[in-house]
């Protein structure tokens, strides 16, 4: 599955607004998503550093209208934490050579909250 297809949207809930300044986000996510496709698509989408996924399952609620009766469909719900303070990453490559990493991470999610 290609990223924008995993994530399909953000959850924005007066608890999710809290968890932001924790680098926290929430995401409705694809049902057949595993985590790990989860962190690649926001690395991939957002240019952030995902350190953990959480995610659950949602049940769809009984619903009705007048004597008709239904069920909301269940659904994938995913809280991703992302690094706040990136750093440059180092590594000691052939020969004991340190090598840094230049690719640059975002610390926050501007998307999030449509900026």
């Amino acid at each position: 599955m290609r990223p924008e297809e995993i994530i399909i949207k953000p959850i924005i809930t007066e608890k999710s607004n809290s968890e932001l300044q924790a680098g926290k986000y929430t995401f409705r996510v694809a049902k057949k998503a595993t985590k790990v496709d989860i962190a690649k698509a926001a690395e991939a989408i957002f240019n952030v550093k995902v350190l953990s996924v959480n995610t659950m399952m949602v049940k769809g609620k009984e619903k009705r209208v007048g004597a008709h009766s239904g069920k909301r469909p269940d659904w994938k719900k995913a809280i991703v934490t992302i690094d706040t303070n990136p750093s440059e990453e180092k590594y000691l490559a052939k020969g004991g050579k340190e090598v840094k990493v230049d690719k640059k991470y975002k610390d926050a999610i501007d998307e999030f909250m449509g900026a």
